[in-house]
């Protein structure tokens, strides 16, 4: 049996590749070729976690982790900052809050509003007005931002303006509130906006951000099982610690006085006034002889600071219960008239409900007068005792 060689290739492409490479090897300018499906790894997903975990070890190295603050004892409520369009329903969804928390129905929203929501835990609702300058401070304090969308009309300009100034001030966390779903004639057409808002949203924060959709209100109000979802992710939200909050002071007013000598003002209208702020001290502490900055009015140097007892405590911790009653929950809302208190630009009114008296024409006035001359004739008696 005659093995006959192959025959070399003398025509074509393969024959000038080969000479190519052999002219090549002579010259000693040859490259190796490398087959990239040679050297590849075993296990993909196994590489990838390491070297995730690699660039995460050497990201650690380069920045030194913040502190959070607002994990020690005795830390301020969280401030959740309720930002939306003129008519999305910022209002409501904070009276829906407030109602599922503590069973008060507020009338006016006004200021923060300062609620117990669990045995460790305290928040501060404050509905953002559509002002840059009030949306500036906001985005500089807030450590939740529920952002209000009206899903009929979609997202407005106010809710791109607030976002990048979000974005420039540290980028809290940010949360999609999304109402009037109840106005969708179809489910079809509701479905598709859905969509579409979800997919707008995540492009302007991030994939996956958390959203929550409120369709109707019962007696202005949302519905409670969407309200339960929302505040069982408000309670469990945990909160980045931004570089402008962990070194700088700042307090946000609950409410004020001023206790200027009425005589001093009627003397001189424009004469300096004192005023007296009360609010949670957040960030670093506050001491005596800093100068504080009032935000639109300017610089000024605070006489003296003094701490007060916790307006809203949290439930005592001595008591070992599972969850918080009704009865511990708090509310502490000065400027929004909760309860029988309400506050005024010069003085405090208490409202003492209705008071049932009787007229002076329904009076007993008879009997009365029969009683007057024994009661005469007692008093003779004492002075001749």
């Amino acid at each position: 049996e005659i093995h006959r060689p192959h025959n070399k290739i003398k025509k074509g492409r393969g024959a000038k590749e080969k000479k190519k490479d052999a002219k090549a090897k002579k010259d000693d300018t040859r490259v190796e070729r490398h087959n990239p499906r040679a050297f590849s790894v075993a296990n993909i997903g196994k590489t990838q976690k390491n070297l995730q975990r690699n660039l995460d070890k050497s990201q650690q190295k380069e920045f030194v982790p913040l502190k959070d603050r607002r994990t020690e004892d005795n830390s301020p409520p969280s401030l959740v900052v309720v930002m939306g369009p003129p008519g999305v329903g910022k209002s409501t969804l904070i009276r829906s809050l407030v109602k599922c928390y503590t069973n008060h129905n507020l009338t006016s929203v006004t200021g923060p509003i300062t609620v117990v929501i669990g045995k460790s835990k305290r928040v501060t609702f404050f509905e953002c007005p559509n002002e840059t300058s009030a949306m500036l401070d906001c985005a500089k304090i807030a450590d939740l931002v529920l952002l209000c969308v009206d899903s009929k009309f979609g997202f407005e300009m106010e809710t791109f303006e607030f976002l990048n100034i979000l974005q420039t001030h540290g980028f809290p966390k940010v949360m999609g509130i999304f109402t009037h779903l109840d106005q969708f004639r179809t489910i079809k057409n509701m479905r598709k906006t859905k969509k579409m808002l979800k997919h707008r949203f995540w492009t302007e924060i991030y994939e996956g951000a958390k959203m929550f959709y409120f369709s109707g209100t019962v007696n202005g109000k949302y519905l409670k099982n969407e309200i339960k979802q929302l505040t069982l992710f408000i309670s469990r939200a945990k909160y980045r610690p931004l570089v402008w909050r962990n070194t700088h002071p700042y307090v946000l007013v609950d409410r004020h006085e001023d206790i200027t000598p009425p005589n001093k003002i009627s003397d001189d209208p424009k004469c300096d006034r004192s005023v007296t702020f009360y609010g949670y001290v957040r960030g670093t502490n506050l001491k005596p002889g800093t100068k504080m900055h009032l935000i639109g009015v300017g610089d000024y140097s605070m006489t003296e600071i003094n701490v007060l007892p916790d307006p809203c405590p949290l439930p005592d911790q001595e008591k070992k219960k599972q969850s918080l009653s009704k009865k511990d929950a708090l509310l502490f809302a000065p400027l929004s008239n909760v309860g029988a208190i309400s506050f005024d630009k010069d003085a405090v009114y208490i409202d003492i409900g209705r008071v049932n008296y009787t007229k002076k024409e329904n009076l007993a006035i008879d009997g009365n007068k029969d009683d007057e001359p024994e009661a005469e004739n007692s008093g003779d008696d004492d002075d001749d005792d």
